[in-house]
């Protein structure tokens, strides 16, 4: 976390540490433009597992039910017209690349951006 404010977080006679939600929103935006493992952020925080997998499961409840889900849009071009040696590539939050090689492509491309877009964060 980038914080520059330290905050007190309460504790339970357990042991366990309570996280305010505006925290854990900001872990969670945090992890998602991270690309790394659910475990290895984890770790890198601090924080137990299955205590972190229970805020990312809750995240997802929450925005499913709020309509805001992510949808994955699968496209296939048959047969496109490539242009050799010219191509766009694109590189989306967590690692994972898109090239783009003709116009029928790019549509598909730019439907699939704006529903990342609006499905969540930004990285």
């Amino acid at each position: 976390m980038n914080s520059k404010t330290e905050q007190v977080l309460k504790v339970d006679e357990a042991g366990r540490v309570w996280t305010p939600r505006e925290l854990r929103d900001a872990v969670l935006d945090e992890f998602e433009c991270s690309g790394m493992p659910a475990t290895q952020f984890a770790a890198r925080l601090g924080v137990k597992y299955p205590t972190f997998a229970s805020w990312v499961q809750q995240r997802r409840k929450s925005r499913s039910d709020d309509g805001k889900t992510l949808r994955w849009v699968e496209a296939l071009v048959a047969a496109p017209a490539q242009l050799p040696g010219k191509s766009l590539t694109v590189q989306l939050p967590g690692g994972a690349r898109m090239e783009v090689v003709d116009v029928e492509q790019a549509k598909i491309a730019a439907h699939l951006l704006r529903e990342l877009a609006a499905g969540g964060a930004t990285c």
